[in-house]
C-alpha cells in the first residue's frame, strides 16, 4: 500500500471525502471514547503517582527501594492499558489514545484528516480532564513535590538524552505494533506487547525523561503544575520515532497495514481503511443497514 494514500474513516456518498460536520456526526462517539480512555489513564498515573511516590502514603515506608515502586508503577500503567485497550470503547475507537500514534496512523493512510485531527484534540481533552478529576478526588496530594501532577521533564541526564529515550521508546513501541497487528496470527498479542513495553519503560526511562512518549499525556500534567521544562521535546521526539518506523516498515519492509487498531477484535465493526480479515468496515456496515 502506498504511504500516500489517504481515507477518511467514514466515507459520504458518491466517494467524497468526509466534510468536518459529517465526521462529527458520524464518529462523536469515537472522538469521546479516546477523550475518556486518557483520562482514565490519567487518573491511574496519578492515584498510582500518589500512592507509591507519596511519603504520606504507606508504600514509601513498606518499600523503601525506589526502584521495586517504579517497577509497581510500571505494571500498574502497564496493566491499565491493557485494560483500556480491551475495553469495548478501546476495541471501537482502537485505542489509541496518544496523538503520535493517531498520526502515524494517519501518515500511512488509514485515518483521513478530520477524523485524525479530532482523534488528537479529543485525546488532549481527556488528559486534561483525568488530571482535573484526580486533582478533585486527591486534592492537595497531587501538588506535593514528590508528585507534582505526574509531570513529565527530563532527568539528571539533561534535555538531550530525555529526547532520545522518548524518540526511542516511540520508534520501539510502533515497530512493534505494525510488526505484529500486521501478521493475523499475531496481531492478539500487540496489546500485551504494548502493555510490557509500558511496564518496561517505567522502570528504565522514567529517570531519564519522566516517560511520556504522548503529547497529550504531557499537556494534562503541565497545564495544571505549571511546569514546561523543555516540554517540546515531549511533542517532536515521539512522532519523530513512530514517524521514522513508519517510514521504514512502508518502504523498507514494504510492510502492508492492515488495521489502526491495537486490538483488532472481528466482534466489532472497525471504523478504519481495514483491511484485517474478518473485520467488517463501520461505514460497509452503515450501508448496509441503510438498504434493509
Amino acid at each position: 500500500m502506498a504511504i500516500e494514500e489517504r481515507d477518511t474513516i467514514l466515507s459520504t456518498s458518491h466517494g467524497m471525502r468526509t466534510l468536518p460536520i459529517d465526521a462529527v456526526k458520524k464518529n462523536w462517539h469515537l472522538y469521546a471514547y479516546e477523550a475518556v480512555e486518557l483520562a482514565l489513564f490519567m487518573v491511574s498515573a496519578c492515584t498510582f503517582t500518589i500512592f507509591l511516590f507519596d511519603p504520606s502514603w504507606l508504600a514509601v515506608r513498606l518499600i523503601p527501594n525506589a526502584i521495586i515502586r517504579r517497577a509497581l508503577m510500571g505494571v500498574a500503567m502497564g496493566f491499565t492499558a491493557l485494560v483500556i485497550i480491551h475495553s469495548p470503547m478501546g476495541k471501537r475507537s482502537g485505542a489509541h489514545f496518544n496523538p503520535a500514534i493517531t498520526l502515524t496512523y494517519f501518515r500511512l493512510g488509514k485515518i483521513g484528516f478530520w477524523d485524525s485531527l479530532f482523534y488528537v484534540a479529543s485525546q488532549f481533552v481527556g488528559a486534561i480532564i483525568g488530571v482535573a478529576i484526580a486533582a478533585i478526588i486527591f486534592k492537595s496530594s497531587l501538588s506535593k513535590p514528590a508528585v507534582d501532577y505526574v509531570v513529565t521533564v527530563p532527568g539528571r541526564y539533561g534535555i538531550a538524552a530525555a529526547f532520545f529515550a522518548e524518540m526511542l521508546m516511540s520508534a520501539v513501541l510502533m515497530a512493534v505494533v505494525l510488526l505484529l497487528s500486521n501478521r493475523v496470527h499475531l496481531a492478539a498479542y500487540v496489546s500485551y506487547a504494548v502493555a510490557a513495553l509500558i511496564a518496561l519503560y517505567v522502570v528504565i526511562f522514567a529517570p531519564i525523561s519522566g516517560f511520556s512518549i504522548n503529547p497529550a499525556r504531557t499537556t494534562g500534567s503541565a497545564l495544571f503544575a505549571g511546569v514546561w521544562t523543555a516540554g517540546w521535546l515531549y511533542f517532536i521526539a515521539p512522532l519523530l520515532g513512530m514517524f521514522l518506523v513508519a517510514e521504514l516498515y512502508v518502504r523498507v519492509c514494504t510492510g502492508v497495514v492492515l488495521c489502526a487498531k491495537l486490538h483488532p477484535d472481528p466482534a466489532f465493526v472497525c471504523p478504519f481503511r481495514c483491511h484485517f480479515p474478518g473485520h467488517r468496515r463501520l461505514h460497509e456496515s452503515n450501508a448496509r443497514g441503510s438498504k434493509s
